[in-house]
Formats: structure tokens, sequence, C-alpha cells
């Protein structure tokens, strides 16, 4: 049997190492430099990177997984399209070997992550094994090789590009977040991209769960032909998941309270409705439930909660590297003191200033903070975000929310934005000592 795998990303590799074990010839091939390419080659993985050699297309193969963002007109792809060749997906053949796994499918244009890494953590309170994964960053395949057909539970972020290559996709429980344009590029046209999303429910049989989010007018409008069990979710409105009493409900019993959740915003409010919904579907108890509810931070440079010290509480948003970013945050705040700056990449402020109106105080440093104080004269200028962090806490009263997000790129004082993160959190922590 011969498989050929296009693009050596992290599931690329992944699955290479994989269908190897399971006793295919693989080949597998790169526009760019394929890292590792000996340590590949050396379990037998035929490797070509820097481009896609003519002599892949002599051959016969009976299977092709193609990377999810590789558009379906590139050269390279279009040849074995045309030749009837179908592109699968590395988490569709991945789950063919670990027919004994049970999963959750989260899609949508926003939310996906957050709710993904909660329900991963949720998972994690059952006696078996769990993980987080798909296109969060660890690959199905690899869980598959490292673990075999074994006992274990996933929570799978998948995307538009992944579910058009799905052929055997069976999840327990999915969701579809919510729909807004995106992907244009690859997609070509908005109808087609929203339809890919409802794929995510096509292969679930009757007893299974798609969780429907009847806040969302596109998803009411795409969501039909549904086979398994529709589960309504709202913020706003009765359903069978809802908020009530200032409580998340599924089906009248708590799932938990509202207090209880950390992560600020109403978008979030979504993510831990809908996470929590899937563990209930997934056997984890209500009482496990709230208490992964209680302990969880968020994903990590998100509008990720660090502390709250002499009743100052501390969110960092590092990953706000742009306006837009830095107003969605705003949004899940009544009042924030504000630490922004970084990077110019002479992109501008102006979108932010209808936002402003939530800033309490704001504390600018590095390359932008002369530009962002244009935009807001009252901001204290700082030297770098150690100054703005002591200065911001020192003026601070209890009952305030000091909020990084910086709206710009970390290049003028670190290397990226998960390094000015952990800075900001290590800083905070040396706030209690």
């Amino acid at each position: 049997m011969k498989a050929l795998v296009i693009g050596a990303a992290l599931s690329g590799i992944a699955i290479s190492k994989l269908l190897i074990n399971k006793g295919y010839d693989v080949y597998l091939t790169d526009m760019k430099e394929v890292k590792d390419k000996e340590d590949l080659k050396s379990l037998g993985i035929k490797v070509y990177d820097n481009g896609h050699p003519d002599s892949l297309k002599d051959i016969d193969y009976d299977l092709i997984i193609k990377n999810p963002g590789i558009k379906y007109d590139a050269p390279f792809v279009k040849y074995f399209c045309d030749k009837g060749y179908f592109m699968h997906n590395e988490v569709d053949i991945a789950l063919r070997y670990a027919p004994n796994y049970k999963y959750a499918a989260i899609t949508g244009t926003n939310g996906k992550t957050t709710t993904t890494t909660l329900l991963g953590e949720l998972l994690k309170y059952k006696d078996n094994k769990s993980f987080a994964c798909g296109n969060i960053g660890l690959p199905v395949s690899q869980i598959v090789l490292e673990n075999g057909d074994d006992d274990i539970d996933l929570a799978i972020e998948i995307a538009a590009f992944q579910l058009v290559a799905m052929e055997d996709f069976h999840p327990i429980v999915s969701v579809c977040m919510n729909l807004t344009p995106d992907h244009i590029d690859y997609f070509k046209e908005l109808d087609r991209y929203y339809k890919a999303k409802m794929l995510v429910y096509k292969g679930q049989s009757a007893d299974g769960w798609f969780l429907e989010n009847i806040d969302d007018e596109k998803i009411v409008e795409y969501a039909k032909d549904i086979k398994c069990k529709v589960i309504t979710f709202s913020i706003d409105k009765k359903a069978d998941l809802m908020v009530k009493n200032d409580k998340v409900t599924l089906f009248d019993e708590t799932l938990f309270e509202l207090k209880d959740l950390r992560l600020p915003g109403k978008h979030n409010l979504y993510n831990a409705m809908v996470a929590s919904a899937m563990a209930y579907k997934m056997g984890v108890k209500t009482c496990d439930i709230q208490d992964g509810i209680r302990k969880f931070k968020g994903v990590k440079h998100r509008l990720e909660y660090v502390d709250t010290i002499d009743g100052i509480t501390y969110y960092n948003d590092s990953k706000g590297t742009n306006p837009d970013a830095t107003k969605v945050a705003l949004e899940s705040f009544d009042k924030v003191i504000l630490l922004a700056g970084g990077y110019d990449k002479k992109t501008g402020f102006k979108e932010i200033v209808p936002y402003l109106d939530r800033v309490k105080k704001m504390y600018v440093y590095g390359d932008t903070k002369y530009e962002i104080q244009k935009i807001y004269p009252e901001a204290i200028v700082c030297d770098d975000l150690k100054e703005a962090t002591i200065k911001a806490k020192e003026e601070a009263r209890s009952g305030d929310i000091i909020l990084l997000s910086p709206m710009c790129a970390s290049w003028d004082q670190f290397n990226n934005f998960e390094e000015r993160g952990d800075y900001f959190v290590e800083l905070v922590k040396s706030f209690r000592i």
C-alpha cells in the first residue's frame, strides 16, 4: 500500500509516522525544507522537500492526505484531484485506527480554541486518558500512534478546511460556535464556507448531539438535515442549554454558576456553556464540571486570568497584537487599567477610539507609546512593560482590573507575544512575594 502526504507540518509528519507504522509505503512532500528529514527517512519515510518532484505523479497511491491549509487549486494538488483522487484529512484517517475513541468536535469562526481547551480540562476528571487536539496543535495521529486504540476521549478543534475532507468522522457531540465571514480566499464563496462548517454533524449517529447556537442567525439558517439530536443553546433565549437564575442549565440541571466563571466577556460564556454541555454528554459528572469551571483560567495569552492580589485583578492578553484584538478584550469589561504598546506595525490605532470609554487609566510603553498617547492624551508614558506594570499596580485600588492588551506586536522588547505574556505573568507573581 502506498500513501502520499502533501505538507510536512505537524499533522503531516504525525500521519506519516502512523501510516509507516501501519505498513504503508509513505511519500512525504513539502514546498519547504522538512525539519528532521533524516530522522523521518530512518523510519522508512521517503521525504521530498523544497518542492514537489514530478516523479511523485507517476506512482499509484492507495491514499493521499493533504494538509488542510493547502488549496485545492495548487497545481500539485489539482493534478491528483483531476485524476480522481480524494484528498483525505489526517484526523479522519488517524481515527480509523482508533474505533474505540470517543470524541467531541468543535468548529466555528471564533471561540474554537478556548472551548476545546476547556473541554480538554473537563475530560481529565474521567478515569481514562483524554486530550485536546486537532487544529489546536496536537495531531490526532500522534495520539493514536503513541496510545493505540485505547479507551480515550478527545476534544477536537476542527476547521472548515478539514471538514471538507472527512469521510468517516462521527463525533459523539459537535458544535459550530458561530458563523461570520472568513476564508473567502480558500472557499471563494461565503456560502461554501458556511456549508463546510455544517459538515461537522454529517456523520453523527442518531444518539449523538449537535449543539445549535440559536443566538446566531447564520447557524439557524444553515443548520439543516441534522440526523442526530439537536440541543439548542442561547444566552438570551429559552433553550435546552441556557442561562437561568445566574446559572447555566442543561434541561434544567445546573452545570455551573455564572459567578464561578473566571473568563470575562459574553463570548467566553458561550465557550464555557458549550464545553460544559459537551463534557456532560461525554460522561463528566456535574460536580466535576463545576470544579473545572472554577479552576479554568483560559487559554494562555488570550484574556488569561493571572491572579487577584490585594483586590486588584490581572489579565494577560498578550496575544492582542492589533487594535481589533484589544477591542474584543475591552468589550469584556466595564472599566480597565490598560497596559498597551510595543513594536510599531504602522497600522494606526484609530479603530480603538470608540472603546476608550472602557479605559479607566492607560499606561503606554515601547516604540508606540507616543502614537498611542495621541489617541488617549491622559496615558502615562513608560519606558517598558515592567515600568508600566509596576506603576499601574502602585496606583490601582481594590476592585480594579489591570489588563495587558498591547495592540502591538512584541518585537521591540520581546521575541514574540508568548515571551511578553510570560514575562507579565512572572512580574505579577512577584507582587505576592
